[in-house]
């Protein structure tokens, strides 16, 4: 299959000098600033409609794949030509170091073999009652504040505090001295320069280069990760490993040294989970009540079904699975707006896609924002309409065109948790508030590494009239 190409520059030009390349995006500044507001509103329009896009941009060729055959003989058949790209390793590596997100080959498997035993079924569903009771402190603190008049107010901070507190009570035993929200404002403040970080990486230029937000993101990194360290140095004191993360993590050796984590590893590792554990659920609660907002239909069902459960799912966790119409509503509205919207890779070696090939060294995309919106898999692909998800149709989809939690063996380790903590938390607020948004229209996403809403989700929180 030929690759169709948007080209920025000629085909066989190599790879620019990083003082080139910055030459060459001061003469592109209306792609330089697209780039460093929201990366996939630089990405060409093609990705939405092709299965495959390449573009040439500062001197190098990047291959971008909505095929969902093709994604799986990348990231399934392919899997060991790949490793992590560059940019995006500058800009998670000085907060998160090469913990599970960020490593490859075997010390990733090495990583994921010891979180692996968090994630069964088993262990998700013993941890309902803990994130119902984050949930239901949630819904107190909103019961407080919530009026028919209550004021305009972003709801996003509050979800993170929801979903921070299940990480904590989950991933380290409910430590409670860790410190919530100057953590949350310090995940901000590193999340708010990584455009930079990655364009700067793009443009190959130094490590050392600064640039706007450079010293205040340091300070945040440096914050994350000796707040974790101290939690690690709590655990220690009390004597205790447990059968939490934090737990497995200190209990973990090397099968061919019998060595433990190193201090970096553990902090890698654990503040990775904190960090992408809570951020991207948060994310999935935030879009999935404003699309319910403008769709009181769909809400008004899945209230129903809400109504329906026998028990509260806090005393009958099996309450979860039954909820599957509140699963549809949460897997449409992570198909507009997956919290990971992107999935970047760089090819070790030759990488062939139908008739096209990669070279070693060259980059892979897959844009998964554009993917969930492409027209050639999607039918009204900008609706929301959880039917998409009902179990007849889902069967019939091809599972590489749906990737919020990634493909292959680098499929998202913590999906079944996030999706639980999503419908239990759903469960919990909905019945009790309305939510109602500040205007019509719904926020512009803007890529920050995640898919953020810009300027936070401005919504009222209303208490629900009952009868």
């Amino acid at each position: 299959m030929a690759l169709a190409a948007t080209t920025f520059r000629p085909r066989d030009e190599r790879p620019l000098s990083w003082r080139g390349a910055i030459a060459e995006a001061m003469a592109a500044p209306r792609l330089m600033a697209t780039m460093l507001d929201s990366v996939i509103d630089a990405w060409p329009e093609e990705v939405y409609a092709q299965p495959s896009v390449a573009i040439r941009f500062l001197g190098q060729r990047v291959t971008y794949i909505c095929e969902p055959r093709l994604i799986r003989s990348l990231l399934v058949d392919q899997a060991d030509a790949l490793e992590r790209e560059n940019s995006m390793l500058r800009a998670l590596t000085p907060a998160l170091g090469l913990g599970i997100l960020t490593a490859d080959g075997a010390s990733w498997r090495g990583q994921r073999r010891t979180a692996a035993p968090m994630f069964r079924p088993d262990r998700i569903r013993s941890f309902v009652p803990v994130i119902a009771a984050a949930a239901e402190a949630t819904r107190r603190r909103w019961q407080e504040t919530a009026t028919a008049e209550a004021p305009v107010t972003d709801i996003l901070p509050e979800l993170m505090r929801t979903t921070f507190e299940v990480i904590v009570a989950t991933m380290i035993s409910g430590d409670c001295e860790i410190a919530v929200a100057p953590f949350g404002r310090a995940l901000d403040d590193y999340i708010a320069q990584t455009p930079w970080k990655i364009a700067l990486a793009q443009l190959n230029a130094p490590t050392w280069m600064p640039h706007p937000g450079a010293r205040r993101g340091a300070t945040a990194a440096r914050f994350m990760r000796d707040e974790i360290a101290r939690t690690i140095a709590r655990r220690r004191a009390r004597g205790e490993t447990g059968g939490d993360l934090l737990g497995l993590l200190l209990e973990a050796r090397d099968p061919e040294t019998g060595l433990g984590l190193s201090e970096a590893a553990l902090i890698d590792n654990l503040l990775t989970f904190v960090n992408a554990g809570h951020e991207t659920t948060a994310l999935a609660l935030a879009w999935t009540l404003r699309l319910l907002a403008a769709h009181p239909k769909i809400e008004a069902r899945m209230l129903a079904e809400i109504a329906g459960l026998g028990k509260p799912i806090a005393e009958d966790p099996t309450g979860v699975e039954q909820l599957t119409y509140t699963r549809q509503v949460l897997m449409e509205s992570m198909r507009l707006y997956p919290p990971a919207p992107l999935i970047v890779r760089r090819a070790t070696a030759e990488v062939r896609l139908g008739e096209t090939r990669i070279p070693p060294g060259e980059v892979i995309q897959i844009p998964i924002y554009a993917l969930h919106r492409n027209r050639a898999l999607w039918d009204r692909p900008d609706t929301f309409d959880p039917d998409r998800f009902a179990p007849a149709i889902q069967a019939g989809r091809d599972r590489y065109a749906y990737l919020p939690f990634g493909a292959g063996s680098r499929v998202c380790i913590g999906m079944g948790l996030a999706i639980t903590e999503c419908i239990v938390i759903l469960a919990a607020l909905l019945p009790t508030f309305r939510f109602v948004p500040d205007r019509d229209a719904m926020p512009e996403a803007q890529f920050r590494i995640t898919l953020r809403p810009r300027g936070g989700m401005p919504m009222r929180v209303v208490p629900r009239r009952v009868g």
